[in-house]
């Protein structure tokens, strides 16, 4: 299938190499042709349209642009290259305030966009800036910084795309009620979806199992259970109901902080009780000790996950200190997730870890305990094609389909293929919007 007549030109032609489409199919073809950021032609159609620019990928692997669903990116360009799971000792971590000014903070933003590009990712979601975070310690996620997201997006500055939720609470603290309910009636910026979507709202439910915060049925082995973070008038589950329905009635998309199981219940008896047909779906960001009936439930109301195979690596020894051998064995229910069908992404979370999806896919082959053709492909659609499911833009991007927007990443190898760490895959050159923003080479 083509959008070309003979004799129509392309601006590029991408051909000599394994393109992974990752379309409905599985489909892999030879060559990919692109006109004004849109894919055109594909596979022997391509192949007959002629390009203003020719690019061999010598036998090199194209896959579609890498989507991070749950991507500090404003926070990750001002503490970089400190990540909180890295080398960097304690003492020597930034902290207190990262960014002051307009200009700090659009140079954070580029920051992590150049870094962004040099990892084959195109677009990311900005888990939380707005009003809540105004007094913020870091000065990466106030108001000031959606700011600094519209200043650079008006002037086209973007090389990724931002799918933003807003935030009128602390970013993992509380959020008041009624300060929820004023800044969810105030109205979204006005923006170019297809760069800057700003689609629904983020809420912080609880904490994290590590610290016993997060809000469990089973106590943790202190004989706590957590508690919810959202503070009201008549109490913590009311509060959290409320915000959650309120966002709802107002036809945003809900991304809910919930790593514990009780958590994930309340969420999802307010979405069970209030169905709703929104662009894009609601979700759970880490969702750490959800059940298996949870996920079947989260599929059936057509919600979905956010996790982090990478953070549970890293902090397995430390909740399995407050959960217990049992319980840690059936955290991070990733195969669950995938296996049920249910809409699953897997991000970085960064700055918390790298923002580096290789090392975060590999590390979820470890949680699977399995390293195939098939389930490597099942992980890739989980940083490309489920993202864009997640961001309500799956009619435009997160495959290489005729019509959708040419994002790319090209590989030196293919990352379907088993046998070799995913990490240790060069990327040899990223393009968004038909337009290279990275290219090894130079």
């Amino acid at each position: 299938m083509n959008e070309t007549q003979r004799g129509d030109e392309a601006d590029l032609l991408l051909h000599g190499g394994r393109i992974r489409t990752f379309d409905t199919q599985g489909s892999v073809v030879d060559a990919l042709a692109v006109r004004a950021g849109r894919i055109v032609a594909t596979g022997r159609d391509a192949l007959r349209v002629r390009a203003a620019q020719s690019l061999d990928l010598d036998g090199r692997t194209a896959i579609p642009g890498v989507n991070d669903a749950h991507l500090h990116a404003a926070w990750l360009g001002a503490r970089w290259p400190h990540l909180f799971f890295s080398d960097t000792p304690p003492h020597e971590q930034p902290s207190g305030r990262l960014v002051r000014t307009q200009a700090e903070r659009r140079d954070a933003l580029r920051r992590a966009w150049r870094l962004l590009a040099e990892l084959g990712i195109t677009s990311y979601t900005e888990p939380g800036i707005g009003p809540g975070e105004d007094e913020g310690e870091t000065g990466c996620f106030g108001t000031a910084m959606m700011d600094a997201y519209l200043e650079l997006h008006r002037a086209g500055s973007q090389t990724a795309r931002v799918t933003l939720l807003r935030l009128f609470g602390e970013l993992d603290g509380t959020a008041d009620l009624a300060a929820f309910e004023r800044g969810i009636r105030t109205p979204k910026p006005d923006t170019d979806p297809r760069w800057l979507a700003v689609t629904g709202v983020k809420i912080f439910a609880d904490g994290i199992p590590p610290m016993s915060t997060a809000w469990v049925s089973e106590p943790y082995v202190d004989g706590t259970a957590g508690a919810l973070l959202p503070r009201g008038a008549d109490g913590a589950l009311h509060a959290y109901r409320r915000m959650i329905s309120l966002a709802l009635e107002r036809g945003e998309q809900v991304a809910v902080h919930a790593t514990g199981d009780r958590s994930i219940e309340e969420f999802l008896r307010v979405l069970e009780e209030r169905p709703t047909s929104g662009s894009a779906p609601h979700y759970v960001v880490h969702a750490d000790l959800a059940s298996a009936a949870q996920i079947a439930r989260m599929r059936a109301v057509g919600a979905g996950f956010a996790v982090q195979p990478l953070i549970a690596e890293h902090t397995r020894a430390w909740a399995g200190a407050q959960l217990g051998r049992a319980r840690t064995a059936a955290a991070w229910p990733l195969h669950e997730m995938i296996a049920s069908g249910a809409l699953t992404t897997i991000t970085s979370d960064a700055p918390i870890a790298t923002p580096d999806w290789r090392v975060g896919l590999d590390a979820s082959l470890a949680l699977l305990d399995r390293d195939d053709a098939g389930t490597r492909e099942q992980l890739l659609r989980r940083v490309t094609v489920d993202p864009a499911r997640q961001d309500g833009a799956e009619s435009w991007k997160g495959t290489l389909e005729v019509g959708k927007v040419a994002d790319v990443a090209v590989l030196d190898e293919d990352p379907a293929e088993p046998g070799r760490a995913i990490a240790a895959i060069g990327i040899s050159r990223t393009i968004v919007d038909g337009r290279t923003v990275f290219d090894a080479d130079r």
